[in-house]
């Protein structure tokens, strides 16, 4: 992956990219392509210590907004469509 698509993925570090790779994602446009709670869900089924800052990341990205932000204003909902999915922190 080039440094220009990794810079547009706003707020995932190398780590979160090498997973994305993995599951052939390594551009911006392929990240808002995906459902970001899918995505959360294949990337946790493959990396079970996968955290919830890295779905907010995804969404950060997605929307390109920081992460911090998108945990902040959007935590509540994020949490309870994760318990429907039976993702949710215990």
């Amino acid at each position: 992956m080039g440094k220009a698509s990794a810079s547009r993925m706003r707020g995932l570090g190398p780590r979160s990219l090498e997973q994305l790779a993995a599951l052939g994602i390594s551009s911006a446009e392929e990240l808002r392509a995906q459902d970001a709670f899918a995505l959360y869900a294949r990337l946790k089924a493959r990396w079970p210590g996968a955290s919830l800052n890295l779905l907010y990341a995804l969404i950060g990205a997605q929307e390109d907004l920081d992460w911090r932000e998108v945990a902040r204003e959007r935590r509540t909902d994020i949490l309870l469509r994760l318990d429907d999915m039976g993702l949710a922190p215990r």
